[in-house]
């Protein structure tokens, strides 16, 4: 049942509803959030502006130096990397084995070889 409650004019001012149906209206409204979330997600998949990881290489990325982590899944090798963004085979395996951080341009670089975002190897 619901109420309304009135201002002294007689303008309906609130809605008394039970709090039965305010959770069913609650839940009925985050499954639209959630649908919408979901067909946003779907269309960037499609469109390729989003991508899919596998549960093993998304675990990697927590533990392991996320370059060679992304470089290894893309199936790049150390050199074909580092020539890529123009730098040596060696200061790339020192930036993956935490020798050296790199520049910013130089990360910012590898990103792009590797079609990332620069949050994604930070």
């Amino acid at each position: 049942m619901i109420n309304f409650m009135t201002d002294d004019a007689g303008r309906k001012t609130h809605v008394v509803i039970p709090i039965d149906e305010f959770a069913r209206m609650t839940d009925a409204l985050e499954d639209v959030v959630d649908i919408k979330e979901a067909d946003r997600v779907l269309q960037l998949l499609q469109s390729g502006d989003e991508e899919t990881i596998p549960a093993d290489i998304a675990r990697r990325l927590l533990d392991e130096n996320p370059i060679r982590v992304w470089r290894e899944y893309r199936r790049m090798t150390v050199r074909a990397l580092a020539a890529s963004v123009g730098i040596s085979a060696s200061y790339l395996s020192q930036i993956e084995h935490g020798e050296r951080s790199g520049s910013d341009p130089v990360r910012a670089a590898i990103a792009e070889a590797l079609d990332l975002d620069r949050d994604d190897i930070e």
